[in-house]
C-alpha cells in the first residue's frame, strides 16, 4: 500500500448527484488548493446531515473517472459487512489534519506513485480490512495517522473498498 495515497479529508460541501439517487457528489479538502470533486454511493447509508463536515480517509490517486457524468477524483474508504447492507466511512481521529497522509504499521511513510491502471488497487484492496476492534488494516499492519489509528464506527472483520 506504500505506493497509495490515502490521506485525511473533510468534506466541505456535499448534495445529491443530479442524475443518481444512491450517489452523493463531495468537495472534499485533502490539502491541495482546492477541495477534490469525489462521488461516492452512500446515500442509503450515511445521511447527508452527517456527510456535511465529516473527516474521511480518501484515496487520492485513483485514476478520475466518471460517474454519472460528474468526474470523480479519488474515493472515499468505507468499511463494509459482508452483505454491503451496512457502509461506513473509516474515520481518523478527530486531531488529525486535513490532507495528511495516512501510513501502514511503523515503517509505513513513503512517497505515493499515481495509480494508473486499477490493477494495483485490486491487487491491495482484499488485504485491506478492519481487525475485532473496527481499526482499520492492511494485512496485520493499522492504518495510522499522527493522531492515531483510522477506524470504522462498528464495523468489525469488514471488507474496506
Amino acid at each position: 500500500p506504500a505506493s497509495m495515497d490515502i490521506r485525511v479529508g473533510k468534506i466541505v460541501k456535499v448534495e445529491k448527484h443530479p442524475e443518481a439517487d444512491s450517489l452523493y457528489v463531495e468537495q472534499i479538502d485533502v490539502g491541495e488548493p482546492e477541495p477534490r470533486t469525489i462521488v461516492s454511493g452512500l446515500v442509503k447509508f450515511v445521511p447527508v446531515e452527517e456527510m456535511q463536515d465529516r473527516k474521511v480517509i480518501v484515496l487520492c490517486n485513483l485514476k478520475a473517472r466518471n460517474m454519472r457524468g460528474i468526474k470523480s477524483n479519488g474515493m472515499v474508504l468505507c468499511a463494509s459487512n459482508d452483505a454491503h447492507d451496512v457502509v461506513e466511512p473509516l474515520a481518523p481521529p478527530a486531531e488529525a489534519p486535513v490532507g495528511e497522509r495516512v501510513y501502514f504499521g511503523e515503517a509505513g511513510k513513503t512517497q505515493p506513485n499515481r495509480v494508473q491502471k486499477k490493477k494495483l488497487w485490486e491487487a491491495v484492496q482484499p488485504l485491506l480490512k478492519t481487525d475485532s476492534e473496527a481499526t482499520a488494516r492492511f494485512k496485520d499492519d493499522v492504518m495510522f495517522t499522527s493522531a492515531g489509528p483510522v477506524r470504522a464506527a462498528s464495523l468489525k472483520g469488514a471488507t474496506i473498498a
